[in-house]
């Protein structure tokens, strides 16, 4: 019961956040899950692995309900989305397997290195001016096998790397944000299949766990997440998004520093 609650908390935090600050909850739940996996049976050596493994699940499941909402209001590029689709796909199986052969303390530099990239680039507002036009198949398949690569690897959604480029492609911020979130889902799906099968038979996993995906973080984090990031973007719409932004990287600052220093 108390490993429970804590995988509720968890959840019910990152979607918060998540809703508030505008972007995935992976930043949030890697972190988070690092800290709680050891004290429920994971074992060092695979912390990292499971933490992102678990995080990209939560995020394929959450990002259906995001996907949705910017698809009713017309956010979403599709023809883009499935071009970037098989490339994503690729690039996260890849990361995924990337990430099981390499130790949880270099996986665990990664995410810390991640987060300060993404905290620093929002402290500075760093947007790419629109200085090209959307590539055709193969230049967006080679773009989504890159985003989908770096996503899987750290346990995030992408849309910090997708919504920048779509902006350099002359996409308006709306439909970028809408067809990054559609992105999202490839992203964490594959990834966490990724995850699953490189960690099937490996020692050391958490109980519940299926490769190195935690079903018991898995099922607390996702279901209070969908509950509360709505709450969270309705907060959002009555603070000044600069703020917000700024208050997230310095947050994001702190998380790194931690993940680093650790």
């Amino acid at each position: 019961m108390e490993t429970l609650l804590i995988f509720l908390l968890t959840g019910a935090v990152s979607g918060l956040l998540a809703g508030l600050f505008g972007v995935g909850g992976g930043l949030i739940v890697v972190p988070a899950l690092a800290f709680l996996l050891p004290t429920l049976g994971a074992a060092d050596a695979i912390v990292m692995h499971s933490a992102i493994g678990t995080s990209l699940a939560v995020i394929g499941l959450t990002g259906i309900s995001s996907t949705r909402a910017h698809h009713a209001r017309g956010g979403v590029i599709w023809p883009v989305f499935w071009k970037l689709a098989p490339g994503i796909v690729v690039g996260s199986l890849l990361g995924a397997t990337v990430a099981h052969l390499v130790s949880s303390e270099v996986l665990k530099r990664c995410v810390g290195i991640g987060a300060m990239l993404i905290a620093i680039q929002m402290l500075i507002d760093a947007t790419p001016k629109a200085t090209r036009s959307t590539p055709g198949a193969l230049g967006l398949g080679i773009v989504g096998t890159l985003i989908g690569g770096l996503s899987a690897l750290i346990g995030i959604g992408g849309g910090s790397l997708t919504v920048p480029y779509l902006n350099a492609c002359n996409i308006d911020m709306r439909r970028a944000v809408g067809t990054s979130a559609a992105c999202g889902i490839p992203i964490a799906w594959a990834g966490a299949v990724g995850f699953v099968i490189n960690g099937l038979g490996v020692p050391g996993r958490a109980p519940w766990s299926l490769g190195y995906v935690d079903l018991a973080a898995f099922a607390g984090i996702a279901v209070m997440s969908v509950f509360t990031a709505p709450l969270g973007a309705r907060l959002a719409h009555g603070l000044p998004p600069k703020l917000l932004k700024r208050a997230f990287a310095i947050f994001l600052i702190g998380i790194s520093l931690r993940m680093l220093l650790a």
